[in-house]
């Protein structure tokens, strides 16, 4: 580790995967070991010893000081089963530091005298280590993919304890979702059988059977941790609140009952037809729901909680993210339930995306229905939540949409839309920024936007720093609003003009390299720009090229009228007028978009610019 990078490390603070520990009056065996131990426990880390919990460097005690490798040997023969970790130590500000960087256990860590803990965020946000109890165990090993609860057997239950009405409500599911067809003409026993809700020759129910299939009354005795819970809010009112310990397969019917009465739609109108736009997307709702239902984690206590809000819709499930799943990576990794059985029977009936990619049928409804992206930001360790904004629609951005899906001729894939929402709100967007919407990375990124861009939804456009994109003239076309394009487009070739001529009134002159650093160019655009000015006769080139040519005003030349004078399309009507009056750039933008509609945008362009008064240009284009 570089000194820059520990000095990033110590600036941040401790969190979840740092710790410091003082070593000022020597740190014992006991407490290294339980801080080691702690940070495997959870998601791995790097523990630095001589470094007080607020920041402050104190330093390696003496006996700590010397040999590295004597630490990791020490923790590797006092940890079960042994823990290698990587010890190094640096003099840092005139101290020593030891740097220990702890593994993510694959399987549970204890200490040689049987202490098991892991690290955990307290009341008031900050990290701290606690023991890890008995009864924590199977979620901590579901959490990891090592155990199935769901596949569990339930002891002291029987056949039974199912209920006919609730197998006469999953034939019914299986033939109304696009499930598996082979069960639809099962038998109860063989159908619980093929979908692991009974096990053995007695045909015991799982815990995934009784949250299926069971009699509610032993659902309450034998899963109490099951309760889902649906809640409408009008402002600060409770208009709707309602508990239900029913089998998963009837709440879920329930919840769909409840939303779709309070899922109000809009009309929009495409190319003559009338499409409803909902407040919100009927299956993003359902796999949101069904994705709390099958991957909460049913050895914590806590209900499912679905709110509808005045503005979003929140749904809360105990039990925090699986291992490898992180919030910059959710729309790229593969799928890793909580509860395995549970979420094939789910995928079977057809109740969710059997590719295992609800989370992206979730994003693209969003995006579908005018609104924003889903917000995962308020999940914990201890609990899943996901916020679906609503409000009002855009429903601009629902019909460019439907518009460009009716003209490719295809749908539109979860990275185009989420790159397509971003632009017509930010405007501009470059393949960094893109790499990380779309979780891709950049190079993934400027793929796409190329592709997008010879499709005719993006245009390309060069900065300083590197190539961004912009909506195309077409989508701007499609919306009316042309004009906004070209105050997009044109303007900023016409700023980068008249940056340049108000720097040579106050300097004097200009070089190439000013140019480039003034407008935000390359060399090259730069180049370009210059002689295009010198082409019209508002500059002049002075110099022999190279460092020592620079660039002066064309006293000659009358610079106002030569800025206006850019297109040839109104190059007659500078002839005849002497002065551009809005009413010749209203009558000369109808002629244009009559006769040569192919070339409005860019002619268009070239009127704006020749149109120097910024309210007039807005209000006639």
């Amino acid at each position: 580790m570089t000194p820059d990078e520990l000095t990033q490390l110590i600036a941040n603070g401790e969190t979840l995967t740092v710790e410091f520990k003082s070593d000022s009056a020597y740190l014992s065996d006991k407490d290294l070991l339980e801080a080691v131990v702690c940070l495997a426990n959870t998601s791995g880390g790097t523990l630095l010893i001589g470094v007080e919990n607020d920041g402050k460097i104190t330093g390696l005690h003496k006996n700590h000081s010397k040999h590295p490798s004597s630490l990791s040997a020490m923790i590797g023969n006092r940890t079960v089963p042994p823990l290698g970790v990587d010890t190094e130590i640096i003099n840092f500000s005139e101290m020593a530091i030891a740097i220990i960087k702890v593994p993510q256990a694959t399987q549970l860590v204890a200490t040689s005298d049987g202490r098991t803990l892991k690290r955990i965020l307290n009341t008031r946000g900050e990290p701290e280590c606690r023991p890890l109890y008995p009864s924590e165990i199977n979620s901590w090993l579901a959490d990891r993919g090592q155990r199935d609860v769901s596949a569990r057997v339930m002891t002291g239950t029987t056949w039974n304890d199912l209920d006919p009405l609730e197998f006469a409500r999953l034939r019914r599911l299986l033939t109304e979702y696009p499930g598996d067809t082979s069960l639809q003409n099962l038998t109860d026993l063989e159908l619980a059988k093929a979908l692991n809700l009974v096990r053995g020759d007695d045909a015991i129910p799982t815990l995934s059977g009784l949250l299926i299939v069971g009699k509610e009354a032993v659902i309450n005795e034998q899963i109490p941790t099951h309760e889902v819970a649906f809640q409408v809010l009008r402002g600060q009112d409770v208009a709707v609140n309602e508990f239900y310990r029913w089998p998963l397969l009837r709440i879920f019917e329930r919840l769909m009952e409840a939303f779709s009465l309070r899922n109000e739609e809009h009309e929009l109108t495409v190319d003559l037809f009338r499409v409803g736009v909902p407040a919100y997307d009927h299956r993003a709702f359902r796999e949101a729901v069904n994705n709390a239902l099958t991957h909460r984690d049913y050895n914590r206590m806590g209900a499912v909680h679905i709110q509808i809000h005045d503005d979003c819709l929140i749904i809360r499930n105990p039990g925090g993210f699986v291992e490898c799943i992180r919030l910059d990576s959710l729309l790229i990794s593969g799928p890793l339930p909580r509860n395995p059985s549970l979420a094939d029977i789910f995928k079977r009936i057809g109740l969710v995306e059997r590719t295992g990619r609800g989370i992206g049928l979730i994003y693209s409804g969003q995006l579908r229905t005018g609104h924003q992206l889903p917000d995962y930001s308020e999940t914990t360790n201890t609990s899943v939540v996901v916020r679906l904004p609503g409000g009002d629609a855009d429903l601009e951005l629902v019909k460019i949409i439907l518009s460009e899906e009716k003209r490719q001729k295809r749908v539109l894939n979860l990275d185009e839309l989420i790159l397509l929402n971003y632009l017509w709100k930010e405007r501009e967007i470059n393949p960094n920024e893109a790499g990380k919407l779309i979780q891709k990375g950049e190079i993934q990124a400027r793929r796409l936007l190329e592709q997008l861009s010879e499709n005719g939804l993006l245009e390309r456009i060069k900065t300083a720093r590197q190539r961004e994109y912009h909506l195309s003239a077409s989508v701007y076309r499609q919306m009316g609003r042309s004009s906004a394009y070209i105050r997009r487009r044109g303007f900023d070739e016409l700023q980068n003009q008249q940056m340049i001529v108000q720097y040579i009134k106050t300097n004097g002159r200009i070089t190439l390299g000013q140019t480039a650093e003034l407008c935000r160019i390359n060399l090259n655009q730069a180049k370009y720009l210059l002689r295009k000015l010198i082409g019209q006769g508002i500059l002049k080139n002075m110099g022999i090229g190279g460092r020592s040519g620079y660039y002066i005003l064309n006293e000659d030349e009358n610079i106002s009228a030569n800025l206006l004078e850019n297109s040839p399309e109104i190059e007659k009507d500078n002839q005849k007028n002497k002065k551009i009056t809005s009413s010749n750039i209203q009558k000369k933008s109808k002629q244009i978009k009559e006769t040569k509609p192919e070339q409005s945008i860019q002619l268009e362009i070239d009127l704006f610019k020749n149109f120097d008064d910024q309210n007039s240009s807005t209000t006639n284009l």
